[in-house]
């Protein structure tokens, strides 16, 4: 068995050597981690614990956008928007490599739909049949927008077309279009590798920062949180003088587990498929297209990664249940598509890959789904003298902001001032990130001198300037291609598993790379990738085919992805 160069399992090391600290967050989504970089950036002494991989939960299930929430205006919450748009402009400047604008259209088939009854929804009434909001309500709406947007002047006002601009501008939209209207929000086309860039940030702060994926908190007592290292079963306590709940829709599950009973989370359940459909990408014409639904309910298609993302769904679950897309989904989706680009088919041999999750929501009496609030807010509490502050609530766009003001509830629990903010601070790989076309192509000639131009720039848009140490790496790496994914190297991955606690084959394919998202995963693949995953972790021939038969099961129960594994021989 080769002698592997990376142990994962280090970080579990470093929390049983020194089981204290100051802060113990358990939850390692986007709105954890955030508030983790936060805090380490203040020279706390803060450990995050995830039970599962970074990113793997509700922060994996997203729409793949950085938005305002212009639909929140009509539940009248600008607190929210205002901030909102405030975090998307500061993203687009402070994480240009993973987010960037993003035109979104909004079909209209009517003029004055709803303009009486919104009112009423803005004041609370929850009576009435839902009717299509027509141009003249979108249009104050877009107008109400615009004036949030003017903080930081990083996307265009909107723009109103007619029937004839618009069936130019969309040539496959139904012939009773009467409008479209364009404004711009932001698309964020890796959210995974934004957050592991986010939580790299707070471990490079220092050794007061530690984290761990696959570590669960399964009790608390006088001694501490007790923690389970989910790959061992092994179990230890960390002391923490005040622990962060951040497990999102789990929130309640977690408090439970602590031996404290709470109610606070009232999450729905929301799916996307992706599809491989030229005819559906071409159709979009380079933009979101972004509207009401028969139902009510907003939807999405998206083209991204050179696939279209539909969704999303918005229904009540049961966390103890699966998360998972069902059949009726996939055709709701497929209705959507009809209701807009009637003409173009749409069926399940163009699914390359279908999520599902639950938004952290709070508990709320509303006549709809849609009509929960997506603020979010922390419950304060205390479990064997021991402070416990519970988020609830929280959405991709406002993870910098809330992990802000979550960690000044922290600081001020502990008496410590904060020494720096983290508005306006680059993310990750954008720190030195070519933004003009003049400090790309000199980016592009200093490395692509090393690797070749054409492979700087994948590298560049994969991952901002944190492709230079993986560049560096390559001196003493293999920079070929893999055979069964060309597109990545296996000098790449091995990188990728050697620096960012990979434990198992799922990780690679669903978060390290987009590799499941685009439908690019077969039984080669995995294969190929677990033989590189066993000469840098020492995997045994034995845990490499339990590793391949355990990705395959996961990637076809979850994600609907089969990838006839019985092409993957022993190594």
């Amino acid at each position: 068995m080769p002698t592997p160069t990376s142990s994962p399992r280090a970080a579990v090391a470093a929390l049983r050597e020194r089981p204290t600290a100051d802060v113990l967050i358990i939850g390692g989504g986007i709105n954890g981690i955030a508030t983790f970089r936060d805090l380490a950036l203040q020279g706390i002494d803060v450990v995050l614990v995830e039970r599962d991989d970074y990113v793997s939960g509700a922060s994996a299930a997203s729409s793949h956008m950085v938005h305002g929430g212009i639909r929140y205006l009509e539940n009248g919450e600008f607190r929210l928007v205002q901030e909102s748009v405030h975090e998307r402009n500061a993203l687009l400047r402070l994480a240009p490599h993973y987010v960037r604008p993003l035109p979104t259209t909004i079909p209209i088939f009517s003029t004055f739909s709803s303009i009486v009854s919104a009112p009423f929804r803005f004041l609370g009434w929850k009576g009435g049949a839902k009717k299509e909001r027509g141009a003249a309500l979108i249009k104050v709406g877009l107008t109400i927008y615009d004036t949030f947007s003017r903080d930081g002047g990083r996307v265009p006002r909107h723009q109103f077309r007619g029937a004839k601009a618009s069936k130019e501008l969309l040539p496959k939209l139904r012939d009773d279009v009467k409008y479209t209207a364009t404004y711009y929000d932001a698309s964020m086309h890796d959210p995974e590798r934004l957050a592991l860039d986010v939580l790299n940030d707070g471990l490079a702060a220092g050794d007061n920062a530690r984290a761990a994926n696959y570590v669960e908190a399964v009790d608390m007592t006088s001694e501490g949180v007790r923690l389970r290292d989910v790959t061992t079963g092994d179990e230890f306590d960390l002391k923490a003088t005040l622990v962060v709940n951040a497990s999102g829709p789990w929130t309640d599950l977690t408090n439970k587990a602590l031996g404290n009973d709470s109610a606070y989370m009232g999450g729905t359940k929301g799916s996307h498929i992706v599809l491989d459909h030229p005819e559906l990408l071409e159709a979009c014409n380079g933009r979101e297209i972004f509207f009401e639904f028969t139902d009510g309910r907003i939807v999405l298609i998206y083209p991204l990664k050179g696939r279209v993302l539909l969704g999303t769904t918005d229904l009540a679950h049961d966390m103890n249940e699966p998360i998972r897309c069902t059949e009726e989904e996939v055709d709701y989706f497929f209705d959507l598509v009809k209701h807009v680009f009637p003409s173009i088919e749409v069926d399940r041999s163009q699914i390359v890959f279908r999520f599902s999750g639950v938004r952290p929501l709070p508990r709320q009496d509303a006549d709809s789904t849609g009509q929960i609030s997506r603020d979010y807010r922390v419950e304060k509490g205390e479990l064997h003298g021991t402070p416990v502050l519970s988020l609830v609530g929280g959405k991709w766009t406002t993870f910098r902001a809330l992990g802000e003001q979550l960690s000044n509830q922290v600081l001020e629990v502990l008496g410590v001032d904060r020494v720096v903010s983290t508005d306006g601070r680059l993310i990750g790989g954008a720190v030195g990130y070519p933004t003009t076309d003049a400090d790309r192509d000199s980016w592009l000639a200093t490395h692509g001198a090393v690797i070749g131009r054409e492979r700087a720039a994948t590298l560049l848009d994969r991952y901002g300037t944190s492709a230079e140490a993986m560049i560096a790496s390559f001196a003493t790496g293999d920079d070929t291609p893999l055979v069964s994914a060309p597109e990545y190297t296996r000098a790449e991955i091995a990188h990728l598993i050697e620096t960012e606690q990979v434990v198992r084959l799922t990780d690679i394919v669903l978060r390290r790379t987009s590799m499941a998202f685009v439908g690019a995963v077969t039984g080669e693949v995995l294969s190929e990738l677990a033989d590189i995953a066993s000469d840098v972790l020492g995997w045994s021939a034995d845990e490499r085919r339990d590793q391949i038969a355990s990705a395959a099961d996961y990637l076809a129960d979850v994600h609907g992805v089969h990838t006839s594994v019985e092409t993957a021989g022993a190594k």
